[in-house]
């Protein structure tokens, strides 16, 4: 198998898996026990915690809540915020957000619960600041926006925007960043992001858990009621081989730099299909400006499911966009917001490296793929 999307989900490393084993087991206590077994379960997860803020630059481990992963951190960012902003009811967001944010918002709006502003991005999937300073006003409770997009890889420049919204109002700026964590340097340190969610199983960590970074004075109430865990914060018996696995994950992701490589093999992979005609890259070119795992690519007049199932029968497993909206049979929301053209947004194809994948691979993806978009055109035009 040849797998080339990592963007959905990744596995989990050898390191991670050996270091979560005994907490199955052996060290199976709940950390909430004040028995000896109790409180090594409540140290591993002390540890896990020291690692993600360390990973995210936080000032404070204490700023670190462990959370079920990207959904309930976004989830919990926007809804928290709205029920301690008072009368102030106003979203900035961009149009090309995560499922679980955009959907979340354009709920509350269809309820009048809230009113949504959504900022321009331009065809190559870039934001446009000012349009930010002009959406910011009084009533604005937060603005959401994500690190980098999971479709086409593009960056946004949150720190700015962080400082924009606080040179502008008293809004609470959250990032999501669960699709550029591991994959690109970021830090915390120095910045004005009051909220970030990251989620363990985008680089290299067990699935279901992830952490909310809480900056030091932002009140959100907690997520769940119950008891006192993750100092009172989220109510519910932490899974601490979980936590122990997202600890080891972000001190893996820490320690490597594999950008370069990975970027060169998707520069290789990206140059190669743009030698077939109608065919484009959706995202900037332009070097940092992109993930470097990250290449969004549309075969003009071809059907992206058709291509993502011929290769998935080579053993390739690639996708037509995010994950979460494979069965949705439309053109991608993310698409449509940059203006990529009906007929060229209907046959994209997400291929997303990860850290161990090779340029055999990549040469091997690059000549299937030709073959099946010569034949899939050479089917329509025959037809």
């Amino acid at each position: 198998m040849i797998y080339l999307d990592y963007n959905a989900t990744t596995p989990v490393d050898p390191e991670v898996l050996a270091a979560m084993l005994p907490f199955f087991n052996e060290e199976f206590a709940n950390s909430t026990s004040a028995h000896s077994a109790g409180q090594r379960s409540a140290a591993a997860i002390e540890d896990a915690r020291e690692s993600v803020a360390a990973f995210l630059g936080a000032d404070s481990a204490n700023e670190i809540v462990f959370t079920s992963g990207g959904t309930e951190g976004n989830n919990w960012s926007i809804l928290g915020t709205l029920a301690n902003s008072g009368s102030r009811r106003h979203i900035v967001t961009t149009p090309v957000e995560h499922a679980n944010v955009a959907k979340l918002c354009s709920n509350l709006e269809a309820d009048g619960k809230v009113v949504v502003s959504r900022l321009n991005v331009d065809e190559n999937g870039e934001l446009d600041l000012d349009d930010l300073r002009r959406s910011i006003s009084p009533e604005t409770a937060i603005v959401s926006m994500m690190l980098a997009n999971n479709e086409t890889g593009m960056i946004f420049p949150v720190i700015e925007a962080a400082r924009i919204v606080k040179e502008t109002s008293d809004a609470v700026f959250h990032v999501d960043a669960v699709n550029a964590a591991g994959k690109i340097p970021f830090s915390l340190k120095g910045t004005e992001v009051d909220l970030l969610s990251i989620s363990a199983h985008k680089f290299y960590g067990p699935k279901g858990v992830g952490a909310l970074f809480i900056r030091d004075g932002v009140k959100l109430p907690p997520s769940m009621i119950g008891g006192g865990q993750e100092m009172g914060r989220r109510a519910g018996t932490p899974p601490t081989h979980q936590i122990v696995g997202l600890g080891v994950a972000a001190n893996i992701a820490a320690g490597l730099d594999t950008t370069s490589h990975t970027a060169l093999l998707r520069d290789r992979l990206e140059n190669a299909l743009l030698e077939l005609p109608s065919t484009r890259v959706n995202g900037s070119r332009e070097a940092g400006k992109r993930l470097p795992n990250t290449a969004n690519i549309s075969f003009e007049h071809t059907n992206g499911e058709m291509i993502m199932h011929r290769l998935d029968e080579l053993g390739i497993c690639v996708s037509t966009g995010s994950a979460c909206h494979t069965k949705d049979h439309a053109a991608s929301s993310v698409l449509e917001a940059m203006h990529v053209p009906f007929s060229f947004a209907m046959g994209s194809i997400r291929f997303s490296l990860g850290r161990h994948t090779t340029a055999d691979e990549i040469d091997t993806v690059i000549s299937r793929t030709k073959e099946i978009v010569t034949s899939l055109r050479s089917h329509a035009t025959a037809g």
